[in-house]
């Protein structure tokens, strides 16, 4: 192999570094409408009425659009394949606002300036009702959030509006109750996880128009083009084949372009007057009215024996969808799915959970996906359980986690096929050198020095579920066009896609060139989600490659005279061995475009009956000032096993990015509404995220098993890498102080009270 795991540069990478990226904002065609959306100031209201008509008036306002002008027809936002598991429980404008910021009206101006205008001039009379808040007091509420008699769900999810129940599942291996009632130590925990926002630099834009041929056109910053393709035609009453969306270069997603967000406002106000219409959210909206992480509570009973063996492992959650039910249902089941199956001697396993409804902004999709809260909650609470026993958390661990060839019975019983866990784990303690600092240390300063540890798995796309399709072609002049429906948000997919279709081809990686999403002419893809471009797509790629060597092949036969079985193609000519004569590629590719020939193209589509696990083990060094409370992660080490590596450079800063999210989710980021419902640090001087200052060292290695249905043997990375730092920091900062915290984040004045009640 000359490209697969090494660290070539990213194809896009001197496009970023001089500038010359190009954006959805960069694109906006002349002439193009601006919109402002007038957003509800309550958590919960009715609006017995509204006034547009002043708004109207206001010079360069060329329409105003409400729930009366507005289609009826529900959908749902996440980007899922269908049938969607999320219920269909939103209108693009409705009149019952079940959250602070919910749209109110549209309105599109020439200018921005005119839009802001009008919405200051448009009259809403509210009624005002009482907002449901507290997820924890939302199930059977007399507030019902979803009271709409044409709310409905495609899918059998334990649905009941009427309950303000998004879902509900649970699975239960072995029996729990009798494993717990044999352990001789069984520790019930409570942990819990607040929203935060994925915060990507690049806010939510839109903007729409009419193609020559009459059919609206989307380009949007999004990860999953032909699910918003599917969401829009049911959210705007219009066939499918009737509209088209384009994926330019995507400044961050992490989740958040999962779902459809800014996309419905422009292109209900192309359809309404046949302009170009463009919507871009301000920083304001993108927080409180994006798709953050669900917030979440998690009880944990675990049990085992004196010498460590976990016996059982008991895990309820309950999941706060907030107004509402974009992808609660899929999220929740990674919370045990995910954390659960981490540990491969456990007699007995227990998940239930539910996925409730309020008048908070609705949640989303994050990296991660719900095992992040998962995986918090379990490795917390195996830490504590190490403490109670006076044992190791590295030696538990070692102790109880799956290894190559289990069978995870949590993990929709599928065969661990590839697991370096246990490596992993014995490398992160070397580089930590974990003997020496898992007992805390006090420095001069009356600093303290303490470590923690956790480990994570995730998946690799959904199996079952994804499909990926490409399409490569052999171009004039011998040079390939490789056609993916995936969406790059940064991550460099585009860059791995090229290096596994130049070594399947024996070419330069200059000889691939790559195009972006457009659901007019790339093939299918279910979109950039679940770990699933390495794993899925790169499946889809292998395949194709192997098809279009076969017809360059027999194309270089037929050119040669002979049959293709007496021939052999090396990447750069068709030749017949045991003589001179040869074809080059480039001759291939001239012949395929003249007559008489063909023109040389293969496209295959790729789907996965598994979702092989990558694994990781973390550990965290913090510094905690005991009178502040201020915690400073000083080291953090990661060795991950994601398969064969692809790209060692961007495998790295993807692990790296993942661990500097999980710092924040851990210390820094808190989504905070006041009583009525709104959203109070919504800006970044109010938000706070680590800067390169709170990241600390960052020490990343591999540890790569091969798995058999992986191409190339690997698995994915993207979202495993976010998983550790949480239950890891907590850990560190329970041994410095005594004192586990199990509620994120872990803010310095919850820890500097605590230590000062303790001194009372």
């Amino acid at each position: 192999m000359s490209y697969v795991s090494t660290g070539v540069r990213k194809k896009d990478a001197m496009s970023l570094v001089t500038g010359k990226g190009v954006y959805t904002g960069d694109t906006v065609p002349a002439g193009a409408l601006r919109l402002k959306l007038l957003r509800s100031p309550h958590a919960h209201a009715f609006i017995r009425s509204i006034d547009v008509s002043r708004a109207k008036q206001v010079p360069g306002v060329v329409c105003v659009l409400t729930y009366e002008n507005a289609p009826g027809s529900r959908f749902t936002t996440a980007g899922q394949t269908y049938p969607e598991p999320s219920p269909y429980d939103r209108l693009i404008l409705d009149r019952l606002l079940r959250c602070t910021g919910d749209p109110v009206a549209i309105v599109a101006a020439e200018t921005e300036e005119a839009a802001e205008r009008a919405c200051r001039l448009i009259r809403v009379d509210y009624e005002v009702r009482r907002p449901l808040l507290d997820f924890t007091q939302a199930l059977d509420n007399e507030i019902i959030v979803h009271p709409e008699e044409n709310f409905r769900a495609l899918c059998d999810v334990g649905t009941d509006a009427r309950r303000n129940l998004v879902s509900t599942e649970g699975f239960e291996a072995g029996d729990v109750e009798q494993a717990l009632a044999q352990s001789a130590v069984v520790l019930e925990r409570t942990y819990n996880t607040k929203a935060n926002s994925q915060a990507m630099m690049e806010p939510f834009c839109t903007y729409t128009y009419f193609d020559e041929y009459g059919r609206l056109t989307v380009v949007s910053s999004t990860q999953v083009p032909f699910h918003v393709r599917r969401i829009l035609s049911n959210a705007l009453e219009m066939p499918k084949g009737e509209i088209r969306v384009i994926k330019p270069r995507i400044g961050g997603g992490f989740g958040a372009k999962q779902s459809v967000v800014s996309e419905l406002f422009p292109a209900l106000v192309t359809k309404k007057t046949g302009r170009a219409a463009y919507l871009c959210y301000t920083r304001q909206e993108t927080f409180t009215n994006g798709s953050p992480r669900h917030q979440m509570q998690m009880r944990v009973r675990i049990g085992a024996d004196r010498d460590g063996t976990i016996r059982a492992i008991d895990l309820h959650a309950l999941s706060n969808a907030g107004a509402y039910g974009d992808h609660g249902p899929t999220t929740i089941g990674l919370v045990g799915h995910k954390s659960l199956s981490l540990y491969g001697k456990l007699k007995a396993s227990r998940f239930q959970c539910e996925v409730v409804y309020t008048n908070t902004m609705g949640a989303g999709a994050y990296r991660g996906y719900g095992a992040t809260q998962g995986i918090f909650a379990v490795e917390s609470a195996v830490n504590e359980l190490a403490a109670e026993l006076g044992m190791d958390p590295c030696r538990i661990r070692a102790q109880n986690m799956v290894r190559q060839g289990q069978i995870m019975p949590a993990y929709y019983g599928e065969p661990c096929s590839s697991c370096n866990l246990d490596r992993c784990l014995e490398r992160a303690a070397e580089w930590m050198d974990w003997e020496h600092k898992k007992e805390p240390r006090v420095l001069p300063n009356g600093h303290i020095r303490a470590a923690g540890v956790a480990m994570a798995m995730q998946g690799s796309g959904i199996s079952g579920v994804d499909i990926a399709s490409v399409e490569v072609r052999l171009n004039d002049g011998g040079f390939y066009t490789l056609l993916v429906g995936c969406s790059d948000m940064g991550t460099g997919c585009d860059t791995i896609l090229a290096q596994m279709a130049a070594d399947c081809l024996d070419c330069e990686l200059s000889d691939i060139s790559v195009r972006g999403v457009d659901t007019d002419q790339s093939p299918y893809d279910t979109g950039s989600y679940a770990s699933s471009t390495t794993y899925v797509t790169g499946g889809a790629v292998v395949k194709t490659c192997a098809a279009l060597r076969q017809m360059i092949l027999e194309e270089g036969a037929r050119l040669l005279g002979v049959k293709a079985e007496e021939a052999e193609f090396d990447g750069e000519r068709v030749s017949v061995p045991g003589t001179d004569r040869s074809v080059s590629r480039a001759e291939i590719g001239w012949a395929s475009f003249e007559g008489h020939s063909r023109y040389l193209s293969a496209c295959l589509s790729h789907s996965s009956p598994v979702s092989p696990p990558p694994f990781m083990a973390g550990m965290a060094e913090i510094d905690l000032d005991p009178e502040t409370g201020k915690v400073q992660v000083v080291d953090y080490v990661a060795v991950v096993d994601c398969g064969t590596v692809i790209n060692t450079n961007l495998a790295r800063v993807q692990t790296e990015g993942g661990i500097v999210q999980a710092i924040g989710m851990t210390l820094y980021e808190d989504v905070q509404y006041d009583e009525a419902g709104r959203m109070v640090n919504d800006s970044f001087l109010q938000y706070k995220i680590p800067t390169r200052l709170e990241a600390g060292s960052i020490h990343v290695e591999f540890a790569p098993s091969y798995e058999p249905t992986g191409p190339f043997g690997a698995k994915s990375i993207g979202e495993l890498v976010i998983n550790t730092p949480a239950p890891a920091i907590a850990e560190a900062v329970r041994r410095a102080t005594g004192q586990m915290f199990r509620s994120l984040p872990i803010r310095p004045e919850d820890i500097a009270l605590a230590l000062a009640e303790e001194r009372a």
